[in-house]
């Protein structure tokens, strides 16, 4: 049965003093160092392998392992550094111990990947065994969180991104790592994460074979190894979770003072997910931590949750990571944004709740509210006529807009546009011929950091819009002097960027690092363009859902934007001329706008189909979350 590293936390008598005249101390010291592996003092600093002849000349200590030292090796032929892995015979006398080392070799030296410690060489001599191995002069993501106690999401995402390429190629051929944790990550002259230490590393088996020993570091274990269930590849997924946690809060998830509580907890997968964490964040982490193997995201999966596809992932990170956090920013002005802002903003708090109350007096007291009440359509003639005339018309300016329909009447109307179109639509096989639509407004960029400040987004027409997250909205016109404040519904205040009112500075400063950030990273979505409003913006959000699969806009007149994650495909359902008009963006970034009446004749192909369904189904998701009537 192979060891369970780092079991215990008691004390051992390596801890007693002995005084340099005590007689036989030198001795008492040596034998305390063999008996924990590690290279014996007297080891020469020029090592030589005895079949290449080679020399190498042993450096300073890096870690120090189970069996092992390591230590930085430098080829005196090349001046090529290396982390050699060292380790004294003496450590690995008995067959099993040296089957472990054999093992470990075999694995890790057929591994190429960009993430994975790389392989270079093994020899022994008569007093040890050396394995050569890439050198990571940053050390490991341990070290690093040590120095940093916690570390910021967007670090977060860029090593776990990094993490799970080399996982993913782990698994891939069908090896298990099975002791994921900080130790294991090492941080290269470029910070670049590599996946390393096999030690514990094991070939994949058949589920009804698998592996049932418990190894690993206690508070990375999962409940199927502790329960001797077996390993497979969810128990690197959960590992991945602890780890995760562990880089966001400076401890692991199960972490107790006694190892036996620590077990129960990780049985129960009983863990706190503290409020300081993103609500992305969290949702990740707990299906991460799934207690069930079967429940745990696949490797394909991870990188495509909410955490990444909506946070700002670095492409790389500065050397400074490694003692001190990072500012990301595009421009000095982000200064203001990361540290000035937040105090002028809400005093770094959310409180969604007052707006939604209200929200619900509008909703209740709707000159729409009545008419919806009852019964959005009740028969297939008044569901067409809905559709083709539209139901509330064109605005000539956001605050009518806002004075005749709230958030709740919108998303009922759109609602049961969508399911009268969806339950009347024939089935077809072909798209439709498209028709011209006239300046339509959508959104080709948008940031989603509701985790601190609100939903940002940039139109067509390149107003950038910001959904608050204390309810409030602002608009940056494309002249970029222009600001449009919305406080409630139906009230607009206006003025310059050049003479913003002191109450207003902090909001006004995130809305600028917004429109800023998505200008220089973010591409457009799609090939429709709008000519820029240089006077009243006619469109703005009301509302945004996220599912796992795509993000929902709903905005005060009534247009309606999903955007599927996967492919970039995009649908738009809005008014024209009193008609709904939906346009479709495919992968390509081509779209195609249809009067939904044609659509209704004429029927569409399958795939626009689902995105209808799947968007309907947001629709009532949020009416059921919210308190929204179904209209059906």
């Amino acid at each position: 049965m192979e060891l369970l590293r780092n079991i215990s936390q008691q004390p051992t008598n390596s801890n007693r003093m002995y005084e340099p005249n005590q007689p036989g101390s030198c001795e008492l010291r040596r034998k305390r160092t063999e008996d924990h592996g590690h290279a014996p003092a007297e080891m020469s600093k020029i090592i030589t392998d005895p079949a290449t002849g080679k020399c190498y000349c042993r450096g300073k200590v890096l870690g120090k392992g189970g069996f092992a030292k390591c230590y930085e090796m430098t080829d005196l032929s090349t001046s090529k550094v290396y982390a050699a892995k060292i380790i004294p015979h003496t450590r690995v006398s008995k067959p099993h111990q040296r089957e472990k080392i054999d093992r470990e070799i075999e694995l890790h030296r057929v591994l190429h990947h960009k993430h994975i410690v790389h392989f270079y060489h093994h020899f022994e001599d008569k007093d040890n065994i050396y394995i050569l191995l890439e050198y990571c002069s940053r050390r490991s993501l341990a070290h690093i969180l040590k120095a940093r106690k916690v570390l910021t999401e967007p670090e977060v995402r860029y090593y776990l991104r990094q993490i799970v390429s080399g996982l993913k190629y782990l698994h891939e051929q069908e090896i298990l790592h099975r002791d994921l944790k900080l130790g294991n990550f090492f941080v290269s002259e470029s910070m670049e994460l590599k996946v390393g230490d096999f030690g514990l590393a094991a070939k994949l088996e058949p589920a009804g074979n698998r592996r049932k020993t418990i190894c690993g570091t206690p508070n990375y274990l999962s409940p199927e190894v502790l329960n001797k269930q077996g390993h497979g590849c969810e128990s690197d997924v959960w590992a991945l979770g602890c780890v995760m946690y562990t880089m966001l809060l400076g401890r692991p998830p199960f972490e107790t003072t006694n190892l036996k509580e620590t077990y129960r907890c990780i049985r129960e997968a009983r863990y706190a997910l503290p409020s300081s964490l993103s609500p992305q964040a969290k949702q990740l982490i707990s299906s991460l931590l799934a207690k069930t193997p079967e429940d745990r995201p696949h490797l394909d999966h991870i990188l495509r949750h909410d955490f990444f596809s909506q946070g700002f992932v670095p492409e790389r990170l500065p050397a400074s990571c490694c003692h001190s956090a990072p500012e990301f920013h595009v421009s000095s002005p982000a200064k203001s944004f990361f540290k000035k802002a937040a105090a002028a903003l809400f005093g770094g708090k959310r409180d969604k709740v007052k707006y939604y109350e209200t929200l619900s007096e509008y909703i209740n007291h709707s000159p729409h509210k009545t008419a919806l009440a009852n019964g959005l359509p009740p028969t297939t003639r008044d569901t067409i006529r809905l559709i083709v005339r539209g139901s509330l018309g064109s605005c000539s300016s956001s605050s009518e807009c806002l004075e005749d329909s709230t958030t709740g009447s919108v998303a009922e109307t759109i609602t049961s546009v969508l399911r009268g179109c969806l339950e009347n639509m024939p089935k077809a096989d072909d798209i439709p011929n498209g028709t011209e639509c006239s300046n339509l407004q959508w959104v080709t960029k948008w940031v989603d950091y509701s985790n601190k400040y609100g939903f940002g987004y940039q139109l067509s027409d390149h107003i950038v819009g910001v959904l608050f997250n204390n309810g409030t909205h602002m608009s940056l016109l494309a002249d970029k002097k222009t600001v449009h404040y919305y406080a409630e519904l139906g009230q607009c205040s206006v003025f310059s960027t050049s003479d913003v009112p002191e109450h207003f500075v902090g909001q006004v400063t995130v809305l600028k690092y917004f429109a800023h950030y998505m200008e220089e990273n973010l591409m457009d979505g799609g090939d429709l363009v709008s000519q820029p409003d240089t006077h009243m913006p006619r469109l703005y959000l009301l509302q945004w859902l996220k599912s796992d699969r795509a993000l929902m806009m709903l905005f005060n007149d009534g247009t309606f934007q999903v955007n599927f994650y996967h492919d970039h495909t995009k649908i738009i359902l809005c008014t024209q001329r009193e008609e709904y008009m939906l346009t479709y963006i495919n992968e390509e970034r081509v779209s195609s706008t249809f009067r939904l009446s044609s659509l209704l004749t004429s029927g569409c192909p399958a795939d626009l189909r689902q995105r209808m369904e799947y968007s309907l189904n947001m629709l009532l998701q949020r009416a059921a979350e919210s308190g929204w009537r179904d209209s059906g």
